[in-house]
């Protein structure tokens, strides 16, 4: 069994990995990375393309980055620190970055009203930009209990996402990471932890993270919050390993990168760091636009998680 550190460490490299390993198939049909990478172990996964090189994270993993480091340099939440890291990377023009948090970070409007302020214009919120960013926080805050947890990250939401929907997605998520972390199992945590979901939210993730939901059975995209968490549910209730879980993410096609990065964050927290393939950690690199030219590798993001487990 792995310990509470290994799988501190599944969650923060594993969500990373699964980042890298979906950015070249990013938008494309169901089945694309089995098509290509048709038999498990074989190697060549971290294939690159579509403006991605090999092993290369994407905004879900370098945002994460910037969650953790501010974590641990301020000793615990402060939103205003995250909100300017935030903005210093998406003033440096970074590969990737979505189009609602793009425009909540360049819009000059303060922190603390960014977001509500996007949304009440918008009324689009509710997609998986602050689920992606999720596996650091949820390991540096577990200890503090379920509540405290699934605070901070509705907290850390409430940041880009004015859509409540997009808060109570990374609280559950940061739950079931919880739970994984202690060694027990998430999946089987899923109703206890909906009794912790706003009211006003509750039914829509109750269906989708329901033991007979499918991904066939979704109706919006799943660069939405609660078709890309129920879909990381879902690969990891119908999957025995961290690789075969991230594998069945990325053949749902779609937000490949983001569907794939919770996959890994959560799977990675159930089966330790020692179920994500050599293979997989070898090429992997976070850049960090707007810090000084900073690349993470995987020996980095060790340290980090381990930081952050306490």
């Amino acid at each position: 069994m792995p310990t509470r550190t290994e799988r501190a460490l599944g969650a923060v490299i594993g969500s990373a990995v699964g980042d890298a390993l979906g950015a070249p198939f990013e938008f494309g049909p169901e089945g694309a990375f089995s098509a290509r990478f048709p038999t498990p172990g074989l190697g060549g996964e971290m294939c690159g393309g579509g403006g991605w090189d090999p092993g290369e994270a994407t905004d879900d993993t370098q945002m994460a980055v910037l969650v953790a480091e501010s974590l641990l340099e301020h000793g615990g939440l402060d939103l205003p620190d995250v909100f300017r890291r935030f903005q210093r990377w998406a003033a440096a023009d970074p590969k990737d970055i979505g189009l609602q948090t793009e425009a909540v970070l360049t819009g000059g409007d303060p922190w603390d009203l960014a977001a509500a302020l996007h949304f009440q214009t918008s009324q689009r919120a509710a997609g998986n930009g602050a689920l992606m960013r999720a596996a650091p926080s949820a390991v540096y805050f577990a200890h503090l209990g379920r509540d405290a947890t699934m605070d901070a990250a509705r907290r850390l939401s409430a940041l880009t996402h004015g859509d409540r929907a997009a808060w109570e997605g990374t609280a559950v998520l940061h739950a079931l990471i919880r739970t994984a972390l202690a060694g027990d199992d998430p999946v089987a945590a899923v109703p206890e932890t909906l009794r912790a979901v706003h009211p006003d939210h509750h039914d829509r993730y109750a269906t989708v993270l329901a033991p007979d939901w499918h991904p066939d059975r979704a109706t919006e995209f799943n660069g939405a919050v609660w078709p890309c968490l129920a879909s990381a549910v879902w690969a990891v209730r119908t999957t025995t390993g961290y690789e075969e879980a991230v594998r069945a993410a990325l053949d749902l096609g779609g937000d490949t990168d983001t569907v794939a990065a919770v996959t890994g964050g959560l799977a990675g927290a159930v089966y330790g760091v020692g179920a994500v393939p050599a293979r997989w950690t070898e090429p992997l690199h976070v850049p960090l636009p707007g810090f000084a030219g900073r690349v993470l590798r995987v020996a980095d993001l060790t340290v980090l998680a381990r930081r952050l487990c306490r």
